[in-house]
C-alpha cells in the first residue's frame, strides 16, 4: 500500500535524481512519467501507480514547492483530458504503450475530429466515411470535420467515422486514431469573432489509417466516444481554480482598483456572480472527489453548463463596468494560437470569446437534455430516427 508519505518519498527521490534547476525539461518529464508520478491513478508502466486519484495532489504539491517544470497542460489539454482516458479505457496494450507517454510529456499534441458541418449537436448523424481496404486491412477515410481546436499544431487526432451506413446512426460508427501528417489531411483556419483562428475545419481525402489504430470494436465507436465526451465536459467545466479565480478575478480586480466606476446596481450584480462563481468552484471540487471512485458521469455536463453561463454573464458585467473603455478591443490581428488564455487579454476579448463557451464541448441545449434525462431522470425526448438506417435519414 502506497500512502501519502510514500508518495512524498518517491517524489523527493525523483527531484534528487533529476534536479529541476539543472535537468532538461523534457528529460525531467520523462523521468517523472517513468516513476509513475504523472497521473498516479493510471496503471504502473503507464505513468501511474494504480493509486486513488486524490493522491495526485500530494505529488503536485511537492513538485510545485521545488519549482519543477510541468507539461504545459493548456497546450495539450485535448490529449490529457480526452484522448488519454479514451486510450486507457479502450486501447490495446500496444496502443497504451505507444501513445500515453509522448502525450503526457507533450511531445505529441492531439486534436479531436468529431463535429461536422451537418453533425454538430446531432453528432451521431456524422457522414465521414471509413471504408476497409481488404487488400491491406487499412481504413480509408473521406469527409470533413469542423470546429477542431488546435488541429494546426496536432500530431494525432481522435476521430469517429461511419463504417456501416446500413444500420441506425449510433450503431454504425467506429473510433480511430488519425495521423495528422497524412498527405490527405488538410487543415484550414476558421477565423472567429475574436479575430483569431484557434479552431479549424479539417478535410480528409483518402486518409489511410491502419487497423492497429482503431480504438474499440468495429461499429462500437459511439460507446467509445461517450468516454471522450464525458471527460471533455469535465475538463472544460471542472478545472481546478483558486477562490476568486478564473473570469471573476478580472472584474473583481477592476472593481477594487477603479472605485469611480462603481454603481449600486453593478455592485449587486457583482456580488451575485461572485457567489455563483464560488458555488461553481466548490461544485467542481466535489465533482473531482467523485471521480476518485470511477469514471466521469453526466454531472460533468451540468458543470460545463454552469461554466458557460457564468463566463458569459461575468464578461458582460465587466464590459458594463468599464463603460466606454469596454467598447475597446486590443488587437484584431489574425493569429492561430496554441492555447486559449482568457486572462491574458482585455475585457473585450473575454466578452467575445466567452460566447463560444455555450457551443464548444457540447452545446448548452444538448447538455440540458443530458442533465434532464441522465441526472434528473426525466423522460427522453421522442426520437423518430432511432431505428432508421443512417442511409435512409433525411439530410
Amino acid at each position: 500500500m502506497t500512502d501519502a508519505a510514500e508518495l512524498r518519498r518517491r517524489t523527493q527521490e525523483l527531484l534528487a535524481a533529476y534536479p529541476p534547476a539543472t535537468t532538461d525539461r523534457t528529460d525531467f518529464l520523462k523521468a517523472r512519467f517513468d516513476a509513475g508520478l504523472s497521473w498516479v491513478h493510471y496503471p504502473r508502466g503507464l505513468g501511474g501507480l494504480g493509486l486513488p486519484r486524490s493522491l495526485q495532489a500530494v505529488v503536485d504539491a511537492e513538485l510545485a514547492a521545488a519549482d519543477a517544470p510541468d507539461n504545459d497542460p493548456r497546450r495539450i489539454g485535448i490529449g490529457l483530458g480526452m484522448a488519454a482516458p479514451t486510450v486507457l479505457g479502450f486501447g490495446t496494450d500496444e496502443q497504451k504503450q505507444r501513445f500515453l507517454r509522448p502525450l503526457w510529456i507533450g511531445e505529441e499534441v492531439w486534436c479531436q475530429l468529431f463535429s461536422e458541418p451537418g453533425a454538430g449537436s446531432d453528432l451521431a448523424a456524422l457522414g465521414t466515411r471509413a471504408v476497409r481496404d481488404e487488400a491491406t486491412g487499412d481504413w480509408v477515410i473521406n469527409g470533413q470535420k469542423v470546429w477542431t481546436s488546435g488541429a494546426h499544431t496536432a500530431r494525432w487526432a481522435i476521430l469517429i467515422a461511419r463504417t456501416d451506413p446500413d444500420v441506425p446512426k449510433h450503431r454504425g460508427i467506429t473510433y480511430f486514431i488519425c495521423d495528422m501528417t497524412d498527405p490527405g489531411v488538410e487543415v484550414r483556419p476558421l477565423r472567429q469573432i475574436t479575430g483569431e483562428a484557434e479552431f479549424n475545419e479539417v478535410f480528409l481525402t483518402d486518409v489511410r489509417i491502419p487497423d492497429a489504430h482503431r480504438l474499440g470494436e468495429i461499429g462500437d465507436g459511439w460507446k467509445v466516444a461517450q468516454t471522450t465526451l464525458m471527460n471533455e465536459r469535465v475538463s472544460i467545466g471542472g478545472s481546478r481554480i483558486p477562490r476568486e479565480g478564473g473570469m471573476i478575478s478580472a472584474v473583481a480586480k477592476t472593481w477594487r482598483e477603479r472605485p469611480e466606476l462603481r454603481t449600486h446596481d453593478l455592485h449587486q450584480r457583482l456580488l451575485k456572480l461572485w457567489v455563483e462563481a464560488e458555488v461553481a468552484r466548490l461544485a467542481g471540487e466535489r465533482l473531482r472527489q467523485q471521480l476518485v471512485a470511477g469514471q466521469p458521469g453526466p454531472e460533468g455536463s451540468g458543470m460545463k453548463l454552469g461554466f458557460a453561463r457564468l463566463n458569459q454573464e461575468i464578461s458582460g458585467l465587466e464590459i458594463e463596468l468599464l463603460g466606454d473603455e469596454g467598447l475597446l478591443y486590443d488587437d484584431w490581428t489574425m493569429r492561430r494560437p496554441a492555447v486559449v488564455d482568457f486572462l491574458a487579454r482585455d475585457a473585450g476579448y473575454r466578452y467575445l470569446r466567452a460566447k463560444g463557451n455555450s457551443i464548444e464541448g457540447g452545446t448548452s441545449e444538448v447538455l440540458l437534455n443530458i442533465v434532464a434525462e441522465r441526472v434528473l431522470g426525466l423522460p427522453s425526448e421522442p426520437r423518430t430516427d432511432k431505428d432508421v438506417a443512417w442511409k435512409d435519414l433525411a439530410r
